[in-house]
């Protein structure tokens, strides 16, 4: 058996590794059984455990999980490059081409004022090649991918519709919107509250709900915050308090689950309060 490269830093290692663990003949079973699809969830998966770092300011895990992502690309790479479409090589070519060509003001002589500008340029940019490559779809919303999470791809959309001016002045009317959101999912409740096995009734909460899920992700971007990042902040608080009721009622030599939600919701508020404390 050929010996791997000793230099383990040399991307090309990791290229031979993955190409041995997709031989056929002495590769893993696991790794050769794969595809496209079956992989493409652990790609995802692993791009948000980069975030999850980054979150945590662990830089030491965030050198393990973009090791975990770019075994990702590699594992693409071999598959693509197994079927001749294309190999690790092209997909480095077409993302620096990629970043050349939608950064003339570094790379040639444009100019561009400031972020925001530049921001405008890349999707100008952006719409052209797709122009030049055929697309037919000329919409202001081409080329928004739908496999994005679907709060990422809300966001996307409202920003592609304020380049053509479709968007609110400001967040006054946006707010508003929400109320508005509010109350016809309470009259949706209230309608399947009434009839739970009206199916149409259960449609309308849902596309109710959904409206004020994207409403709610307009005040993000009107806020300029990233609605990811403000969830995973709503999660971890959630989880953070909720694991202190644990120990708090553990304390006190009760289970949590034994309890009444009013003595729950004592032992959420002290949760609370000691967070308050504790700043």
């Amino acid at each position: 058996m050929n010996q791997l490269p000793q230099d383990h830093r040399d991307i090309h290692t990791l290229l031979e590794i993955m190409r041995r663990l997709r031989d056929p003949q002495g590769g893993c079973p696991w790794d050769v059984e794969q595809d496209f699809a079956s992989i493409a969830p652990y790609t995802i998966e692993e791009a948000y455990e980069v975030a999850d770092a980054i979150d945590r300011k662990d830089l030491h895990a965030l050198k393990d999980e973009l090791g975990d992502l770019l075994l990702q690309v590699v594992f693409h790479a071999r598959m693509a490059e197994e079927q001749g479409s294309f190999a690790f090589d092209d997909v480095v070519a077409a993302i620096s081409d990629k970043m050349i060509r939608r950064h003339p003001h570094v790379f040639a002589d444009a100019t561009v004022e400031d972020a925001q500008a530049q921001t405008a340029a890349w999707e100008e940019q952006k719409r052209r090649e797709r122009e030049s490559s055929g697309h037919e779809d000329t919409s202001a919303l081409a080329g928004i991918a739908r496999g994005l999470p679907e709060w990422q791809r809300a966001v996307k959309l409202q920003k592609r519709a304020a380049t053509v001016g479709f968007d609110w002045p400001h967040i006054d009317p946006v707010i508003a919107k929400l109320h508005e959101e509010i109350e016809e999912v309470r009259a949706e409740f209230t309608a399947v509250a009434n009839d739970p096995a009206d199916a149409a009734a259960r449609d309308r909460l849902e596309d109710e709900i959904g409206d004020l899920l994207f409403v709610a992700a307009n005040i993000a971007r009107h806020a300029k915050v990233d609605v990811g990042a403000a969830m995973r902040r709503a999660n971890l608080k959630f989880e953070r308090r909720f694991r202190a009721m644990e120990a708090l009622a553990d304390a006190d030599g009760h289970a949590l689950a034994a309890l009444p939600l009013e003595a729950q919701d004592r032992y959420w508020n002290r949760a609370k309060d000691g967070e308050k404390a504790g700043k």
